[in-house]
């Protein structure tokens, strides 16, 4: 038997060092190129490489290898253990204050001769100003670019020490060899250009950690302890210690450490910033409970069922961090762009710098709007438009409850035309319950009592439902015998001595027992007798969700069809579909003949999403453009669908729509200003219009804009 082939691995690295998008491509491309690793991904907002290798053919080391090749450095990210914070290094915003302080007499002095009054300095203070922050506070673009053309592959580093230096030593030059009146030498404008770079790149760097703030909040959510029984005794551990079956004990006030379900105790538990669920959900014994979720009140002693990266909000941390990593098929033109932007730039400045003096102009005019060229084209903005968009988009969307798997999910969601519905779990609590008992012979109670008592040795959900109703009424159970089931019919048993026959009319019928005429509507009912009388009617229905109907409206208003597809008897999915406002709906349909009804949907052009609870719906959900899974983070939703609500509230559907084409709005938003911003600026350098201070100023606002205007993604709130 030939060997299995080895599994492909995934791994995560942090990288640092890049300053734009063609930073990022040049990484995806060393990467990609190492023997056994079979696609890379390298996310320039997130500051991180995904990359997929076989094992037997190459390693994590392999990997930082090639990214120190490129010039950057790279940290393997181990995914079992919360990501440590990374804030922006204080020496930044130093960096920032120091070239500010020795360029600002530069810029007055410059500002003097704008407006006309005096204010000199000599050439060479002049010198002894901007040389530190030339050399010393602008060592970073020298050392960026030194690696960027040792790679070959150019970037915004090559652009900002090539226009800064010739603006320096052009003036050095001067200084050296002409007698000139202070004033006329262009140091001001390299120190400018340098200062306000740092400054774009340290508000950027902000920003973009803002981008990611949503998922930094789920990280930070698991605590680093835990409190375990350990032979009676509680004990405080690392929470990397806790094993699966451990009692944890959770006091009040404190966040529950693993997924688990409650064996003692009773609490309100606050799942807010892991399901989006805004009120607290009552735990009791028997309840799950979720790691990171807060215990409000009382004390909790849960059973551990899933530890590290097992958990849910492990699992949630994983899938979005996976999906804000990924790119759009609009990035990878991005990306292919700017991998020549640079080179392209560099021929630019050289055609305004000779074709200035073509022209008749003087060398200093042919030299300041090359420099301008130079410095106001950066591929910065358009390798952010996209990740921070996404990143901010999809941290957003998780932080309310909805779960995107992927960039496919996200692109395909915003065009959603249709909305398919399976009906029991998703629009239903998918929990049967009794709604109305008719008796004619005897009293109520005692037949509620005869039939629970009965019901109670079966496991079909009408009985189970029956059970749970005289519960509910505090009525208490009989010991019964001689139990026998007839499957899709019902039961018998002798209960006090009486026997004692549930089911449906027809089973009913053949025990020679005379059935009453009963109008049942859509809804099941059950019958009961007792010793050959029939004596009662427990009429039974799966309850709606109360968010339902606001859901389908939400939808309706969106101009998106709904539909509903079943399992359930046509009358009940009729009567249901009218109620919460679906015109179309279908009732019979098998599980397995819902994905070809999705497909006839598809080939009539509709852009179909559809909803279930991602267990007897996965051949549906699958064959949907966009599979959403109603649940609570389990593993077989998660894995199904490209969409999984937390929560099982049917207004986080449109909800998804919704922050979908908000981040695809910000992307198209982000892209055209990026691009824009390079169509005009271009020219008016080339031509003059532009000096190369100001240049400097407009290339840091755009990335800086950029991804400002992703950040207001965050404001983005569900209409529930």
């Amino acid at each position: 038997m030939p060997p299995s082939a080895t599994p492909i691995r995934p791994a995560s690295f942090a990288i640092t060092g890049m300053t734009c998008a063609a930073c990022a491509t040049r990484i995806e491309k060393k990467i990609s190129a190492v023997t056994g690793v079979t696609s890379a991904a390298v996310n320039l907002a997130l500051e991180r490489a995904d990359v997929h290798f076989d094992p037997a053919r190459a390693s994590n080391d392999d990997i930082v290898q090639a990214v120190r090749e490129a010039g950057y450095d790279a940290t393997l990210i181990d995914t079992a253990k919360p990501v440590a914070d990374t804030a922006p290094p204080s020496r930044d915003g130093v960096a920032v204050l120091l070239s500010a302080l020795l360029t600002a007499p530069l810029v007055v002095q410059m500002a003097g001769h704008t407006f006309g009054f005096a204010f000199h300095l000599t050439p060479w203070m002049e010198l002894v100003l901007s040389a530190p922050v030339q050399f010393v506070l602008g060592a970073r673009f020298y050392v960026g670019a030194f690696r960027a053309l040792k790679a070959l592959s150019p970037n915004m580093d090559v652009l900002v020490a090539l226009g800064t230096s010739a603006a320096f030593f052009y003036s050095l030059y001067l200084m050296l060899t002409a007698n000139l009146v202070p004033g006329q030498l262009y140091f001001e404008g390299a120190a400018v250009i340098i200062t306000l770079v740092l400054l774009g790149k340290w508000l950027e760097t902000r920003a973009k950690r803002s981008t990611a703030s949503a998922i930094r909040a789920l990280m930070a959510l698991r605590p680093d302890t835990a409190r375990v029984l350990r032979d009676g005794v509680e004990t405080d551990v690392q929470i990397t210690d806790v094993m699966r079956g451990d009692s944890v004990v959770i006091r009040p006030g404190e966040k529950i450490p693993t997924d688990g379900t409650v064996i003692e105790g009773r609490s309100a538990c606050d799942e807010a910033l892991i399901t989006g669920e805004s009120l607290p959900v009552t735990k009791s014994v028997g309840d799950h409970v979720i790691a990171g979720a807060i215990n409000a009140t009382g004390r909790l002693i849960v059973r551990a069922t899933a530890v590290g990266a097992d958990t849910t909000l492990a699992k949630i941390v994983e899938l979005v961090q996976s999906a804000q990593s990924g790119k759009a098929p609009v990035q990878r033109l991005v990306d292919r762009i700017s991998a020549v932007f640079v080179p392209v730039i560099v021929a630019l400045a050289a055609l305004t710098f000779g074709g200035w003096l073509m022209l008749g102009g003087t060398f200093d005019q042919a030299f300041m709007a090359a420099v301008s060229v130079l410095v106001i084209a950066c591929p910065c903005a358009l390798g952010l438009a996209t990740p921070t968009a996404l990143v901010t988009g999809l941290g957003v969307a998780a932080r309310t409850g909805i779960l995107i798997k992927d960039i496919e999910a996200l692109e395909r969601a915003h065009a959603v035309t249709t909305v398919v519905f399976d009906k029991t779990g998703t629009l239903t609590k998918g929990e049967l319950s009794v709604t109305e008992v008719k008796t004619w012979v005897g009293d109520e109670a005692e037949n509620i009592a005869i039939a629970a008592s009965v019901q109670n040795a079966s496991e079909h959900p009408l009985a189970k439902a029956i059970v749970r109703f005289a519960r509910e009424k505090n009525i208490a159970l009989r010991p019964t015998t001689d139990f026998s089931s007839t499957p899709g019919a019902g039961v018998a048993a002798r209960v006090d001595g009486h026997v004692v026959v549930i089911g449906n009319a027809a089973f009913l019928s053949s025990q020679g027992i005379a059935v009453p005429t009963l109008s049942a509507g859509p809804q099941t009912f059950v019958l009961l007798a007792v010793n050959g009388d029939a004596r009662a009617a427990f009429f039974i229905a799966d309850q709606l969700r109360p968010e339902s109907a606001a859901a389908v409206k939400t939808l309706n208003e969106h101009q998106i069809k709904t539909i509903l597809l079943s399992g359930d008897h046509p009358d009940v999915v009729a009567r249901l579909s009218a109620e919460v406002g679906i015109a179309a709906a279908k009732g019979g349909v098998r599980p397995e003949h819902k994905a070809a009804e999705i497909q006839a949907l598809r080939g009539n052009g509709a852009v179909v999403a559809m909803v279930g609870d991602g267990v007897n719906d996965a051949p549906a959900l699958s064959a949907a453009d966009v599979g959403i899974a109603m649940g609570s983070g389990t593993d077989v939703a998660m894995e199904t669908a490209g969409i999984t609500l937390l929560r099982p509230d049917p207004r986080l559907v449109p909800a998804a729509i919704d922050i979908s084409r908000a981040t695809w709005r910000k992307v198209r938003q982000n892209l055209f200003w990026a691009f824009i911003y390079n169509v005009i600026g271009l020219p008016l350098a080339a031509f003059g219009l532009l000096t190369p201070a100001l240049a400097g100023a407009a290339m840091a606002l755009s990335s800086v804009s950029v991804v400002t205007n992703a950040l207001f993604l965050k404001l983005w709130r569900p209409r529930i």
